[in-house]
């Protein structure tokens, strides 16, 4: 039979040993040495607790008065949507008399639920926990208040900094206490609350209660209802455990333990309960799991790299916002028709596909290191802009921005092929050749410095013989285009690309005439502005204005324009670089596809087949396609221009123009004169039986012979 408990205590008293401890001088002493402990002890904690903010150890709370948490950057589309955020800690502010009661409740009976009765310090909440402590044999329950939270979050240089190891922890306690009581004394409760709401973390960068509702509810903190409140709630003191979107089943049961401390506190009804716990957890899209940024990120990254030109380490912490040209219906057409287009090209529907395809490369799990300028698949870029003010309304520079940040928008050298050939032709124009004038498409031989013989081909490897300037372009044939800027002289066809926009640094060597120079694609896209514009160039620009946080403007650039060819010349090109759609090397891909609103373009091809191009233009849009591999080689057997980039181009112009009005048609300028030419040879049509076309001519430059019958020879002007 078991011995009783009270019987088991009878037997200790009748002990000897608790007989001497119970009995003379044994008992004082015990007791002495108890107090003297005790006495010890509170000795120790008040000379700590005296000196444990001396000097500059604790941060004055006057600091708070003027105390603004690091705020990001904002960077805003053209219509006002929040497309990125620049900086290491993502927060925006906002004031607790904006939040719900559910959110504030939400916070206050999870951290703190004495916060509005203490004076910074829960007396009551420390016994308690040393209490379980003790019986844990360990850490398993805190008793920091909200008001200490703050004062660890907002001074953690301060109040934990020491250099006696074995007494940190307590030290850096009795640091948060004795700033949470200077807090209290100087700030209202509600002021209180409002810094701690705005300074928590909440994982994944993501900083204050704005930018957390935000960032996983996608709506303000003052939209939230009772269970996304609960949620946000449960995760400043475990981001990681928590994170509904990498453990939504785990998120969703600490959310529902919120609820309940929530109902127990009086803050929700049964009926407000039970419908909470019920609510589906519905996560925003927009921001990928990992953090990164889904909405524009090549943009987004090249805007962030000029503002940090232009403001330096502020752009972070400061909480600037950056208000964009970019049009996020049009980027998202980009996206789209780029994506779709290199996908169409890696499935074989172009011809016979002989590399790693992007599918293949993402389905082997590769790892997640930025692979820069080298990805083993074939890559893209895509740009448009407003040729009228340079504004950039969507930009692409790559397939995978998380694989490879690289931008080959605007980081990227690559050789335009003909694309490059309208700044030869336009420097034509301006040097007086009509679109008549004759040039002679015939195999040429030229040695080179390195004693080697240059044979440069067309595409076809065919020779087609004399013909008119206006058909050389739009048929995009090389020799011509050789000969005509050899003529007029390569120094001015690289005058004429420095005053097209291009910075890259040009030989003026024949080959630069089929486009055998490297050149950044924004700037090569950027171009083609003069075309659209009738001869001014528009400096591409992403920025509409910066403001800081109080909405005071710290910048606003304005249109940077330059003019480059006469209105007269400007229309000439523009009309032959619609020939280009209507019947030349685009017709196929543009024109054929439904296309057929007033634009120009060209292809581009390079003669290794490492690079293909496609730019166009309307009177209010320039949009530019590049396709290639990072490491130049061939794409595949007949890469052109026309077949594998301007179909992408013609996506998204289709996309554009159903939410967009028709583009006008470019006005012939008044001083152009127009004369029926022989279409062949250039000349006065006269009695030749040969096919007549309408020409435009600036006044000066008309052609002189008349065709004759018998004497149909094509002839220079």
């Amino acid at each position: 039979m078991k011995t009783s408990f009270a019987s088991r205590i009878q037997r200790l008293k009748r002990g000897k040993l608790y007989q001497r401890l119970t009995q003379g001088p044994v008992l004082r002493r015990l007791v002495i040495g108890v107090l003297g402990l005790g006495a010890l002890g509170l000795f120790v904690f008040a000379m700590l607790w005296w000196r444990v903010c001396a000097g500059d150890a604790c941060p004055s709370v006057e600091m708070l008065e003027k105390y603004t948490p690091r705020q990001t950057s904002k960077v805003y589309a053209a219509d006002g949507r929040l497309v990125g955020e620049l900086g290491l800690e993502r927060r925006t502010l906002i004031r607790v008399s904006e939040l719900p009661a559910t959110v504030k409740n939400a916070f206050v009976l999870t951290e703190d639920k004495r916060f509005y009765q203490h004076h910074g310090i829960d007396y009551s909440r420390i016994f308690g926990a040393l209490l379980r402590n003790v019986r844990a044999l360990g850490f398993s329950q805190g008793f920091s208040t909200i008001t200490m939270q703050l004062a660890r979050n907002v001074f953690p240089e301060h109040i934990s900094r020491d250099r006696a190891l074995g007494l940190r922890p307590l030290i850096r306690k009795l640091r948060e206490a004795k700033v949470a009581l200077a807090i209290e004394r100087k700030f209202t409760k509600d002021q209180i609350l409002e810094l701690y709401l705005n300074q928590i973390p909440f994982g994944y960068r993501a900083f204050g209660i704005e930018t957390a509702a935000q960032r996983y509810f996608g709506k303000s903190a003052r939209q939230l209802n009772a269970a996304e409140a609960a949620l946000l709630a449960a995760l400043p003191k475990a981001p990681e455990r928590y994170n509904p979107q990498r453990f939504p089943e785990r998120a969703v049961q600490r959310r529902n333990v919120i609820l309940e401390l929530m109902h127990n506190g009086g803050a929700l009804t049964d009926g407000e309960t039970s419908l909470a716990k019920a609510w589906p957890l519905q996560l925003a899209r927009r921001t990928a799991a990992n953090g990164s940024q889904e909405v524009a990120p090549y943009f987004v990254e090249w805007v962030r790299q000029l503002m940090q030109q232009k403001f330096g380490p502020g752009l972070y912490n400061q909480g600037y916002e950056i208000h964009t040209t970019l049009d996020l219906d049009l980027q998202i057409s980009a996206e789209r028709a780029l994506a779709a287009q290199l996908q169409a090209i890696e499935s074989g529907q172009f011809g016979k596909w002989e590399h790693p395809t992007f599918e293949q490369y993402i389905s082997k799990g590769a790892d997640s290191a930025d692979k820069g300028p080298n990805s083993p698949y074939m890559q893209g870029a895509f740009i448009a802009l407003d040729p009228r003010t340079g504004a950039v309304r969507a930009l692409v520079g790559g397939r995978d921005f998380d694989d490879s940040k690289f931008n080959r928008a605007t980081q990227a050298v690559r050789q335009p092929g003909s694309t490059f050939k309208p700044i030869v032709y336009s420097t034509a124009i301006r040097a007086g050749r009509p679109p008549t004038y004759i040039l002679d498409d015939a195999p040429l031989t030229m040695l080179q410095l390195d004693g080697t013989e240059w044979a440069p081909q067309n595409y076809d490897l065919k020779f087609l013989g004399p013909m008119p300037l206006r058909r050389a372009l739009y048929e995009s044939r090389n020799l011509p285009a050789i000969r005509l800027g050899m003529e007029i002289g390569e120094e001015s066809v690289v005058e004429m690309a420095h005053r097209f926009g291009i910075t890259s640094d040009i030989l003026p060597v024949p080959s630069i005439n089929i486009g055998a120079a490297d050149v950044v694609p924004l700037e090569m896209v950027n171009a083609y502005s003069v075309f659209a514009n009738m001869g001014w160039r528009s400096q591409a620009n992403p920025i509409l204005r910066v403001t800081d946080a109080t909405g005071k403007v710290l910048w606003e650039p304005q249109p940077v324009r330059e003019t480059v060819l006469s209105p007269e010349e400007a229309w000439l090109m523009t009309d032959m670089l619609r020939d280009v759609i209507r019947r030349g090397t685009a017709v196929n891909a543009v024109w054929n596809k439904g296309f057929q609103l007033p634009a120009g373009g060209k292809t581009g091809t390079t003669n290794d087949g490492s690079d293909v191009w496609f730019i166009g233009f309307t009177a209010d849009l320039v949009a530019g396609v590049w396709m290639g591999f990072d490491k130049r080689q061939k794409i595949m057997d007949n890469a052109q221009g026309g077949r594998l980039a301007a179909p992408a181009w013609t996506a998204f112009m289709l996309d554009a123009y159903r939410r967009k009005p028709a583009p006008p048609e470019w006005p012939r300028p008044s001083a152009l004169v127009s004369l029926e030419v022989e279409e062949t040879t250039g000349q006065r049509h006269g009695l030749c039986p040969g096919r007549g076309v309408t020409e435009w001519f600036i006044r000066g430059t008309e052609p002189s012979d008349m065709c004759v019958p018998g004497i149909n020879r094509a002839r220079r002007h």
